[in-house]
């Protein structure tokens, strides 16, 4: 199981980050725990300044816009 992450205020962005997240896990059968980090002094102790960001069994592997499927799909693989 992979320990997904994302990090962002709670914006439109964010929330559309990790639906994408989320359907593309369950679209490739991988199985994920998502989290979504609010708090800005986690998000700075990755060394994020632009959100969403996604971190991945806790590397940063993606930061400062939505992501799309395909991207998220690379990710994850």
């Amino acid at each position: 199981m992979k320990s997904v992450k994302v990090l962002g205020s709670g914006c439109k962005k964010c929330e559309q980050t990790a639906e994408i997240i989320h359907q593309v896990a369950a679209d490739l059968e991988v199985s994920i725990e998502l989290e979504k980090v609010t708090d800005m002094a986690q998000i700075m102790a990755y060394g994020v300044m632009s959100t969403p960001a996604i971190v991945i069994d806790e590397q940063v592997v993606h930061k400062g816009s939505k992501p799309d499927a395909a991207q998220v799909a690379a990710l994850l693989s």
